[in-house]
């Protein structure tokens, strides 16, 4: 019995490769997480940046609330079961009338992880209207197979690699995924995706969070075992080094261990 999303939701998904809005916190709740968000940038002088973007549910405790929120995990829980880890979390901010984008990509083809049971949850901590710049979609690319991206490293494109799907996108519909405050979009680690600049006057904040079932390994040779943090249910698999989530905003330990495990997991990322 599904928890949160019905049949014809849950059937979409696994046709279209992505679903939208689910709103899963009050708009006030959001704006709380943005004023923690901004209230650790005032005291640092500058914008969260480099790996603090990275695996932030490792450092900030709100973070790592976030990615445990009950209504997420019923959103995923009814798409990949009840065994579910955190792969990764990340922070994606377009600042108001800046440049940022995300060019067209698969995600899959650059996480090593298989099978491809994994789901993106993207949280919006502001709204994502068409003018900040939302997500667009490919839909049924979950379909694709693993397709070639050339890799640009350009400075305003928020990917690590700049990477960019190298096909004609005029050949294929595309579909916007606009998300108040407090909504999250579910999409599928194949779906092709990307999201243009913000053109509004105020920053464009978002935490995408990676799900997936105990069953999927990582496939890429790395020096140490990849991580995640288990969030619900059991893990009889252990593919992966169980991380531990902060016991505070930025706990001693927590920093620590977050300087180890950003670092495989970059390695990953760039390998």
């Amino acid at each position: 019995m599904p928890k949160i999303l019905d049949k014809k939701q849950i059937t979409f998904f696994k046709e279209k490769g992505y679903l939208f809005p689910i709103k899963i916190m009050t708009k006030e709740k959001a704006l709380s997480y943005r004023l923690d968000l901004e209230k650790y940038e005032n005291a640092k002088g500058s914008t969260i940046s480099g790996n603090e973007r990275h695996k932030s549910h490792l450092l900030f405790s709100w973070v790592n609330e976030i990615v445990n929120n009950k209504k997420i995990l019923d959103s995923v829980e009814d798409i990949l079961g009840p065994n579910i880890l955190c792969w990764s979390s990340n922070f994606f901010i377009k600042e108001a009338n800046k440049n940022s984008f995300v060019s067209w990509h698969q995600d899959s083809g650059y996480w090593g992880l298989e099978p491809d049971d994994v789901i993106t949850a993207w949280v919006a901590l502001s709204d994502a209207t068409i003018k900040t710049g939302p997500m667009e979609v490919i839909p049924k690319s979950h379909k694709w197979k693993n397709l070639e991206h050339k890799e640009t490293f350009n400075k305003n494109n928020l990917l690590s690699r700049g990477q960019e799907l190298n096909i004609n996108f005029s050949e294929h519909n595309t579909i916007a995924m606009p998300l108040k405050a407090g909504e999250v979009s579910l999409h599928h680690v194949k779906l092709a995706h990307s999201s243009k600049i913000n053109n509004t006057n105020d920053r464009r904040i978002g935490i995408a969070i990676r799900y997936t079932t105990p069953e999927v390994r990582q496939t890429k040779a790395i020096k140490n075992k990849d991580s995640a943090l288990l969030v619900r249910g059991e893990d009889r698999y252990m593919n992966f080094t169980h991380e531990t989530p902060p016991k505070f905003n930025l706990d001693e330990e927590a920093i620590e261990n977050h300087k180890i495990i950003s670092k495989a997991h970059h390695e990953i990322l760039m390998k």
